[in-house]
């Protein structure tokens, strides 16, 4: 199926590692241009360099994406660089941890400032130049949004947050025939979420428990799988799609757990 990327631009927040990375290569393996914004310059250069060795198309403009500035100054370069901007990805984020429990009332303002505050930067700032391209935007959420995980009061706050914004900037933009929707992964394959079971006593021991949990092939989802769905829902095959949360994630939100069970 022919996605009709030739020549796009697609902004993707940090696209350095990670669901960013594969969204950025996906992308450009649909003949796209993917310009990478975030913190960590070295994974960026690989990545872009990688693409470039490929005769792929690539940019990267680094950015720390919780100063509203920084993220307008990305959007001017986009716009100087590449002359246009028909996709933003927001996608930067990170699971810190800051609970009810033991967190405070800074941290917590801290995490979803973090977490939450970047897709609204990115959306203001690109706002002009998606409406001149009638473009759209993914936001890339997390099923914590809708179930919670214990011990993380500030991402899930965003990333509920983050649901809430796709509705309200889908029906704002109805007008301008800016399609706004969002994609719910849970257990991804991901760099960080390898980081994350290492601080665990035994990180394979709770791997195979997490897996267990996953009702369709018990796996957790690729990295290819989320880009996968996130290039549809960017591309003019989605053109009637908007306002909608896409669960990439084998069944394990909405599928009985009982169904882990069977062969």
């Amino acid at each position: 199926m022919d996605l009709h990327f030739q020549d796009k631009i697609m902004l993707i927040t940090g696209g350095e590692r990670g669901i960013g990375a594969g969204i950025a290569r996906a992308f450009a393996a649909e003949g796209g241009v993917p310009v990478i914004t975030g913190r960590r310059a070295d994974l960026a250069a690989a990545l872009v360099a990688e693409l470039q060795a490929e005769g792929r198309q690539a940019w990267f403009f680094p950015a720390e994406l919780s100063d509203p500035q920084a993220c307008q100054q990305v959007v001017d370069a986009v716009r100087n660089s590449c002359g246009r901007l028909d996709i933003l990805v927001n996608n930067a984020g990170i699971n810190d941890g800051v609970s009810l429990s033991t967190g405070t009332p800074e941290a917590f303002v801290r995490s979803v400032h973090q977490n939450l505050m970047s897709y609204f930067y990115m959306a203001h700032a690109a706002l002009p130049m998606l409406r001149d391209c009638r473009g759209t935007i993914v936001n890339i959420s997390s099923k914590t949004a809708l179930t919670g995980q214990g011990g993380t009061s500030g991402y899930v706050a965003a990333k509920a947050g983050q649901l809430g914004l796709t509705r309200e900037w889908a029906a704002e933009l109805l007008p301008a025939g800016i399609r706004v929707n969002a994609i719910i992964p849970a257990e991804v394959q991901t760099p960080m979420y390898d980081e994350w079971l290492q601080s665990f006593e035994d990180p394979e021991a709770r791997r195979s428990q997490i897996i267990r949990n996953i009702p369709l092939g018990r796996r957790m989802t690729r990295i290819e799988e989320i880009a996968d769905a996130v290039l549809f829902l960017a591309s003019d095959r989605a053109s009637h799609i908007t306002g909608q949360f896409w669960h990439v994630d084998g069944g394990y939100v909405h599928l009985d757990r009982a169904l882990t069970g069977l062969e």
